[in-house]
């Protein structure tokens, strides 16, 4: 089973007093359900799940309940022998947004408090933003994204030990070794290739073969297309479209969505695909990357809406859609290949992750820098350059903003293969799979 770091705060929440109810939110395939069910049947005696998809498509017992009593009721008859106190008795809400009204119902089972409720949802985003009547001061919303690069280390094999040593090493601003270098290197770069989904992971470990990651790769990312399939045709093409312009747009020198692209029509603005775009972003399936122009802390203050970059949410299927089979792309890093789009979406959903919001900057006169993030030690902004290549010592634009005195940079980073760790001119330069750490 992989390890993750969302089983710590399963494991605090059942030791709680749960006097909220737990939602886990997220894109589809990224080990949800696994994870909550494997947490849950470790945690209590009397473990009952309900997919309320299954549920929609099938018998529909709880398409129209009409309380917390009628609800006890429905899940009773399929549960009854399992159900006992709340401290031993945890019921799964699977899938809840095929039901949006179960939304509205959690505040009074968590008023109620007779079990130990935890939900999940894969387009819950979605339904949250359209459900009028949110429990909010009743749920606690956590969010999983495909395995991070610790974690996947963790699926690798990589210890405690290890990794404790490099973030130390971090934390200090010192190299790993030369041995850890290579060897920490070689994993990021089979990461770029075979991503965080834990399906993919998983073939990845039994098989040993890109051919059947790939397959998976393939079928996920054709599931999240078809996911749109619940809005209009006209609204499910753009979607669809957008979302397989993110791979190009990367590719481009500005990689912002370009919306005259999304219909092949003159005069598009973001008004025009607001919902389309909204839609990517919450069912977590892509990363939105806001421009700023003038940063200021906190980052959120001075974002534009119109610029907008947008990232697929695992870099294993960029790589899939980039590179198909041929590893050689990513492993060797040919002079011909441009990785850059590829280190751009593993930094993007690496932070992203770890619960940084993200921006980038964009100025016609000064370039573009691209990521900010705000760094709440030192109530600045902090600017992050990614390079693939090995002329990471190269950015006249980061130059530019770090220099500029109107910003009040007081530091910045470059992320490259490079694995000496040093800083010159308040740049400091770290090697790529150090944001693990950030």
């Amino acid at each position: 089973m992989l390890k993750r770091k969302i089983q710590q705060t399963l494991k605090e929440y059942f030791k709680s007093d749960r006097n909220k109810i737990l939602i886990v939110d997220g894109a589809r395939q990224v080990g949800k359900s696994y994870i909550i069910r494997h947490e849950g049947r470790a945690n209590f005696s009397n473990y009952v799940e309900i997919n309320m998809i299954d549920d929609r498509d099938g018998k529909r017992i709880f398409a129209d309940v009409s309380g917390v009593e009628d609800f006890y009721i429905r899940l009773s008859t399929v549960a009854g022998r399992k159900l006992g106190t709340k401290d031993n008795t945890l019921v799964f809400l699977d899938e809840i947004q095929a039901y949006p009204r179960m939304l509205t119902l959690l505040k009074f089972l968590c008023d109620d408090g007779r079990f130990t409720y935890i939900v999940s949802g894969s387009l819950l985003g979605i339904t949250m933003h359209k459900t009028l009547s949110i429990p909010g001061g009743r749920i606690q919303t956590e969010h999983l994204y495909p395995l991070d690069f610790e974690e996947f280390l963790w699926a690798n094999g990589v210890g405690d030990d290890a990794i404790a040593n490099m973030r130390a090493r971090f934390l200090n601003r010192q190299s790993a070794d030369d041995f850890m270098h290579r060897h920490m290197l070689d994993l990021f770069k089979t990461f770029l290739l075979i991503g965080g989904l834990p399906q993919a992971v998983n073939t990845y470990l039994d098989t040993q073969n890109i051919y059947r990651v790939r397959k998976v790769h393939e079928e996920i990312h054709n599931l999240y297309k078809e996911d749109a399939s619940q809005y209009s045709m006209e609204e499910k093409l753009q979607i669809r479209r957008i979302y397989d312009l993110i791979p190009s747009n990367m590719e481009n020198r500005k990689k912002r969505l370009r919306f005259n692209e999304v219909e092949d029509k003159r005069g598009k603005a973001s008004r025009d695909y607001e919902d389309d775009i909204e839609y990517l972003i919450s069912s977590g399936v892509a990363l939105e990357v806001r421009a700023i122009s003038n940063p200021t802390f906190p980052l959120i203050s001075s974002a534009k809406k119109n610029l907008l970059k947008l990232y697929l949410n695992d870099v294993g299927l960029l790589s899939y859609v980039l590179f198909n089979d041929n590893v050689m792309a990513v492993k060797d890093d040919r002079v011909s290949v441009n990785l850059g789009a590829v280190y751009e979406t593993v930094v993007a959903s690496e932070l992203r992750t770890h619960g940084h919001h993200l921006f980038y900057y964009d100025n016609k006169q000064k370039g573009e820098v691209d990521f900010l993030i705000d760094d709440y030690d030192s109530l600045a902004v902090l600017p992050i350059e990614v390079k693939s290549g090995k002329d990471y010592s190269l950015h006249r634009a980061l130059d530019r903003f770090v220099n500029n005195p109107d910003y009040k940079i007081k530091s910045a980073i470059v992320l490259a293969n490079e694995g000496n760790t040093r800083t010159e001119n308040n740049i400091t330069y770290l090697p790529i799979y150090y944001v693990m750490f950030m």
